[in-house]
């Protein structure tokens, strides 16, 4: 026989991938080689954890698309540990399309092949399903109590980044002896001589009243880095601002209680929420929450040199006025943004905010409001209004589709149709699925009229549905690749031109959706001119009695002028 091999391994492990997957292989093989199985095909997925089901892993959701073709070139899965392939119920959920399929699953916990009929296989493979959720509760749990012992009994740096105005220092030997045999040692947070008076500058100035605006300027004006430019190792992703100080920045500063020497954790934590509560099966997402200042668990005594006074800290805590609370703000009607998230600021490239004035719609830069600066540079007000865009934006548009341009549009459309073999091919996968499920559900009505369970030929029929709609979903998801004719392509240009020409008169609403389907973003500089595109992703037009969809490779282009 000829098998594929499955494994995983995850960051949690802390182990090496290589190593990892070379046992789970080794593991695998004592299973298979008696029967003079052979591996031809490997899975291994690297850095996932088990409770992501196998659709959100990538190489197993790979393993299961290949059982669709009938040459996929292996016979059966083999698994060398199965609590790293399936977590809680993922196994009651993922051997039927296995089954469904015709494909064996070999586990070492069985001696072989899991026989969909057997109740003790099934018992099997879901207790150790339930070890695998065990084991990643009972690790966790015992983690974050072991964490919290050393946070509150023993104030332990517990890792992570240090906060601006303190370094990494050594704090000795590690207590384990096993990581201080391999040379790992403690850490503690030691002043940072450069950046700790920032620190307390802007705690004085803070207490003696200047507000968080007025603090950002001021360190901006005299050419103090930010935080993530003080340390841009580990702010890759700060690209927007980078160097210069927002109130964010300050804010968070002033709110951190370790600048008074004293070690925090549990300030944050993990939540697994579900990826969609209508269907479960996809599994959970991990999100990041802040927990209540009542839940922080602070050292006994100050661990590390503190750049703050408590009672610094404690004032500007004071100083911090309670929000209020206010019913939520109802959209006044006829308020609508029809360039929302599709206007940006040429000089910084950062997304224009809408804003009503005087009744009318406005599209502002608040890059100066966020990052605050000295005089030059970034104009103080940026402002756009939307009137003045949007006739000449629609005269844009409908201009690509008239008489005088329409052949052009026409090439550019029949230029980005070739076929593509890969799309083509995994298309006739899907139909030739679709196909087959039709024939199956043909085949279990049939069997109703037989000595056949009702309830076993439904849930049958129930499933080839299911399937068949999982097919149709991603045939339909289907936008690059298609092949039109000439024909259609005129005809796709002469119905975009009708829709087009009628932008000037549309609601706002579907105005707003159209500008987004054809790809539309502005450049809007101070001058009055605006840089425009259209790269259209995916717009389904009606024609005649079907439908065609339009994606384009390159966008196009043209200069505005705002009225």
């Amino acid at each position: 026989m000829r098998f594929a091999f499955y494994g995983r391994v995850s960051t949690e492990d802390q182990q090496d991938p290589a190593s990892t997957r070379n046992w789970q292989l080794a593991r695998s093989r004592q299973v298979i080689e008696p029967d003079g199985g052979e591996v031809v095909a490997e899975f291994f997925d690297i850095g996932q954890s088990r409770s992501l089901p196998s659709k959100r892993r990538p190489e197993a959701s790979r393993l299961l698309d290949t059982f669709r073709d009938p040459d996929r070139g292996f016979d059966a899965v083999v698994i060398g540990e199965p609590q790293r392939a399936f977590y809680g119920n993922q196994f009651g959920l993922t051997f039927p399309v296995f089954t469904h399929f015709g494909v064996e699953l070999w586990v070492p916990e069985v001696g072989g092949a899991i026989d969909p009929g057997s109740e003790a296989h099934d018992l099997v493979m879901s207790l150790y399903g339930g070890m695998s959720k065990g084991e990643r509760t009972r690790i966790k749990t015992r983690v974050r109590t072991a964490m919290a012992s050393q946070a509150a009994i023993e104030g332990r740096f517990l890792g992570g980044r240090p906060p601006y105005g303190y370094l990494l220092g050594d704090a000795g030997p590690h207590p384990n002896p096993s990581k201080a045999a391999n040379g790992q040692r403690l850490r503690r947070l030691e002043v940072d001589p450069i950046a700790a008076p920032v620190v307390q500058r802007i705690f004085e100035e803070f207490c003696a009243g200047s507000g968080l605006q007025t603090i950002a300027l001021g360190l901006n004006r005299d050419g103090i880095l930010s935080p993530s430019a003080n340390d841009p190792g580990r702010n890759p992703h700060r690209a927007t601002g980078r160097g210069r100080w927002a109130k964010t920045a300050v804010r968070a500063i002033l709110a951190n209680p370790r600048y008074t020497g004293f070690e925090i954790w549990n300030k944050q934590r993990k939540d697994e929420v579900l990826l969609d509560v209508d269907d479960v099966a996809l599994g959970h997402q991990t999100k990041m929450r802040w927990n209540d200042t009542s839940e922080w668990i602070w050292s006994p005594e100050p661990m590390h040199e503190a750049i703050v006074t408590r009672e610094q800290f404690d004032a500007a805590q004071a100083m911090f006025s309670t929000p209020k609370q206010r019913p939520p703000r109802q959209p006044a009607e006829g308020r609508h943004y029809l360039l929302s998230g599709l206007m940006h600021c040429d000089i910084c490239g950062r997304r224009m905010q809408g804003q009503r004035n005087h009744g009318t719609a406005y599209y502002r830069c608040k890059y100066p409001t966020d990052y605050p600066q000295p005089e030059g540079g970034h104009p103080r007000s940026v402002y756009v209004r939307e009137a003045s865009v949007t006739p000449g934006l629609d005269q844009w548009l409908a201009q690509l589709f008239d008489d005088d341009h329409i052949e052009r549009t026409c090439q550019t459309l029949a230029g980005v149709s070739e076929p593509d073999p890969e799309t083509i091919e995994r298309e006739e996968r899907l139909r030739a699925g679709i196909a087959d499920c039709d024939r199956r559900i043909g085949k279990y009505h049939q069997l109703l009229d037989h000595d056949v369970d009702p309830a076993l030929a439904a849930a049958w029929i129930t499933e080839a549905h299911r399937e068949r709609s999982g097919l149709e979903a991603q045939l339909g998801q289907q936008i690059p690749g298609e092949q039109l004719s000439s024909s259609q392509v005129k005809a796709l240009a002469l119905a975009l031109r009708d829709i087009v020409g009628a932008l000037g008169a549309a609601d706002p609403t579907d105005k707003a959706d159209l500008y987004r389907e054809l790809g539309v973003t502005l450049r809007y500089d101070p001058s009055g001119t605006i840089a425009v595109q259209a790269q259209p992703r995916g717009v389904t037009v009606r024609v005649g009695g079907g439908t065609l969809t339009l994606s384009t490779r390159d966008p196009w282009e043209a200069w505005l002028t705002a009225a």
